[in-house]
C-alpha cells in the first residue's frame, strides 16, 4: 500500500509540473475508471488536433493510470453553442495486490465554457484487460469536469 501511496503522489507531482505547457487541463472524471468510479483526469496538447487524455485513480489498495491518444475532430454547432467530439485509445494499468495491464479505446463529446475558463465532457471507454485476467469491458461511462490553464 505504501508503494501505490508513493506512485500516486509521484504522478501527481508530475502531472502539476507539465501544467506550465500550452493547452492544458485538470480537474475530476467521475465513472469507471481503472481504480474505481473517481479520478484526477488531465488533458495535455500533443499538437493542433491531437492530445494525451490521462486519469489517475486510487482506490483502497490499487492505483490506477489511463493514458489515452485522443484525436480531435471538427466542432459542431448545436443551438449557437460549439461542441467539439474526440475518439482515442491507449493502455490502462491497475497497480497494487492485483497488477493488471490492458487497452482502452475512447469517444466522448465536450463542450468548453466561452467566458468561464471550464470544460464539461461526457465519454464511453471499452477495455479490453491483457493481464491478470482477459476480460472485455462496456460499462466504462464517465463525466469530465476540467479547469482549462491555457487555450
Amino acid at each position: 500500500m505504501k508503494l501505490v501511496r508513493r506512485l500516486f503522489v509521484l504522478v501527481a507531482l508530475l502531472t502539476a509540473g507539465s501544467l506550465t505547457a500550452q493547452g492544458q487541463e485538470l480537474g475530476v472524471r467521475f465513472g469507471n475508471v481503472t481504480a474505481g468510479d473517481f479520478a484526477v483526469d488531465a488533458v495535455f496538447s500533443s499538437g493542433q488536433f491531437s492530445r494525451i487524455h490521462a486519469d489517475l485513480s486510487l482506490s483502497n489498495d490499487v492505483l490506477g493510470i489511463d493514458a489515452l491518444w485522443d484525436f480531435l475532430y471538427k466542432p459542431f454547432e448545436a443551438e449557437g453553442e460549439t461542441f467539439f467530439w474526440y475518439v482515442g485509445a491507449g493502455p490502462f494499468l491497475g497497480i497494487g495486490d492485483d497488477f493488471s495491464l490492458g487497452a482502452v479505446g475512447e469517444i466522448g463529446i465536450e463542450y468548453q465554457f466561452r467566458d468561464v475558463p471550464l470544460v464539461l465532457g461526457m465519454d464511453w471507454r471499452p477495455g479490453f484487460r491483457l493481464i491478470d485476467e482477459t476480460d472485455f469491458n462496456v460499462d466504462g461511462f464517465g463525466l469530465n469536469l476540467r479547469f482549462v490553464f491555457s487555450r
